[in-house]
Order: structure tokens, then C-alpha cells, then sequence
């Protein structure tokens, strides 16, 4: 089964989102979609969700899930905020339980942030199903960047999330807490493992070279072509490069309000007035 997918990039945070629509059927998923924010101002926007929901809105179609591939570190989810005028229900992977215990002692939150994953109206184990439509769909544990990401396989469609990013791009980092070298190496042999034919999309794009921005490969150009785990490299040569690699990279310019929204499914904190209010831990991270 082949999905209709429609991406939308994000320039500030180059990060693809996406509307997977069932070819059968008017319903329709979310995949890792963006919330816009200005540090500077403290000013929360909409503008990339709000292009989602009108492509929703002027094809007809009935969402039914708002798919996170994990807890993103480098920009914010709008699943609430679409979810509030689309309905649906958000998904993620059921280690967000160890991310929100990482992150809530990091962020120094109190017992009212549940670590349980409430926040969610569902939590993904490995292999578990699901439906969009009539289009059957699975999930993948794919950790290594971290404990929580999932890959989402809808028909002939998997969206890898930062699992792997185009061949010329290769993977992402894997020291975040919670992070591994290894496990990422044995996660991406799962995403390889799928169909030579099936189409990968990506989380993000840097454009290596300056070429264009790109979001969608297969399985058998990664295994080709891909700089970091293409062409049977082994487990040991990835491991060495991603870890002497990820101790030169500064963190993501967006990681502590990203992670503070993030691990509660999209909602900004508040304090204890009911003010929206981001948190800056100082050397914790």
C-alpha cells in the first residue's frame, strides 16, 4: 500500500513534517510536526502547524494521528495545538518514561509533571500496530540518539525520525542522555532490514554541500550509499567516528525549551501562576 505523503519543511529548524494520507480512505496521520518560537521575543507561533492544518482542511481529510518519532531536541512539537483543531491522537514511543525521568530531574520539576506518559494518548511498544484508515502501520524501537525514538512504518512509507538521515548526511548524534553509538548502529540495521524498496523520509535535512534540501530515499540507497553506515561498514568503525564525531558538535540551539515542551506531548510548562515559563538549568547539560 502506498501512502500519499505531503512534507513540509521548516527553514529555522530544518525539520520535515508530514501529512501521510491512507490511498484507500480521507484519513490522514501527523508525523513530527514543528511549533514555531523567537527565544529572543518569548513569542510562540504557529505558522508551519497552521500550513499542515490547512492542507488537511482543503483536502477533506479526517486526522487520526499526530505521530511523534521522539522527543525532539531541536524544535518544538504542535501536536496539541493541532490536535485541538483537528482531533486525533498523539503518539510516541513508551520509553518517553525514561526521558521524562531524565529530564525531569535535569529540569528540576516538581511532582506535578507526571513521569508516566499520561501526557499521550498512546504509547508505542516495539511491533505494536495501528491503523490510519484502512492502511495497516507499525512501529519500530529504533533508539541510539534516544531511548524513545521510534520508526513508524505506514505501507510502503517508514519515517525514521533522526534514526538516519539522507546518504550524504549519514546519521545523527548519539550523546544525548540516554544515547548510544552502538544501539544506534543496530537500530539503523533494523531500518535496513525493511524492503530494498521501501521509502525512507527523514526528520531533518542540512543540505551537505549546499545541494538542496532532500527528505526521501529507500532502504537500498542507504545500504548502497549512506557516509556512515552504507557499504557494510562494521558496528566498530561507526561507533569510533559517531563518538569522536559527536564530541566536537555544540548542542541544538533550541535543546532546553524543546525538551521541556517535548517530553510533555507539545504543552508549554507553566508556573505555579499558570503563566507559561521555560526553564534555564546552568551547567546541567
Amino acid at each position: 500500500m502506498t501512502p500519499q505523503v505531503t512534507a513540509f519543511f521548516d527553514e529555522a529548524t530544518n525539520t520535515i513534517s508530514y501529512v501521510v494520507r491512507d490511498p484507500g480512505s480521507a484519513t490522514c496521520a501527523v508525523v513530527d510536526s514543528v511549533m514555531d518560537i523567537d527565544m529572543a521575543a518569548g513569542r510562540i507561533t504557529y505558522d508551519h502547524a497552521d500550513a499542515m492544518i490547512a492542507h488537511i482542511k482543503a483536502e477533506g481529510l479526517t486526522l487520526e494521528w499526530i505521530i511523534e518519532t521522539h522527543v525532539h531536541a531541536d524544535h518544538l512539537s504542535a501536536a496539541p495545538y493541532i490536535q485541538q483543531k483537528l482531533g486525533g491522537k498523539i503518539g510516541i514511543g513508551e520509553k518517553i518514561l525514561v526521558v521524562q525521568d531524565v529530564f525531569g530531574k535535569i529540569f528540576n520539576e516538581g511532582t506535578e509533571f507526571q513521569r508516566d506518559g499520561s501526557q499521550f494518548d498512546r504509547l508505542f511498544a516495539d511491533g505494536d500496530t495501528y491503523t490510519i484508515g484502512g492502511m495497516q502501520c507499525f512501529a519500530m524501537h529504533t533508539p541510539g540518539h534516544t531511548p524513545a525514538c521510534m520508526t513508524h512504518v505506514m505501507g510502503d512509507a517508514a519515517f525514521v525520525g533522526d534514526t538516519l538521515f539522507m546518504p550524504d548526511g549519514g546519521s545523527a548524534r548519539a550523546d544525548f542522555p540516554g544515547g548510544d553509538a552502538g544501539t544506534l548502529y543496530d537500530s539503523i540495521q533494523k531500518v535496513l532490514a525493511l524492503p530494498d524498496a521501501m521509502r525512507l523520509f527523514m526528520c531533518h535535512d542540512y543540505g551537505p554541500g549546499g545541494r538542496d534540501i532532500q527528505w526521501e530515499t529507500t532502504v537500498g540507497a542507504e545500504k548502497a550509499d549512506n557516509i556512515h553506515v552504507g557499504g557494510g561498514k562494521t558496528k566498530e568503525d561507526f561507533v569510533k567516528f559517531r563518538t569522536e564525531r559527536d564530541a566536537q558538535l555544540a548542542m541544538p540551539r533550541l535543546i532546553l525549551p524543546s525538551l521541556q515542551v517535548n517530553m510533555r506531548a507539545g504543552e508549554v510548562p507553566r508556573d505555579k501562576d499558570g503563566n507559561q515559563m521555560l526553564k534555564l538549568p546552568v551547567n546541567r547539560l
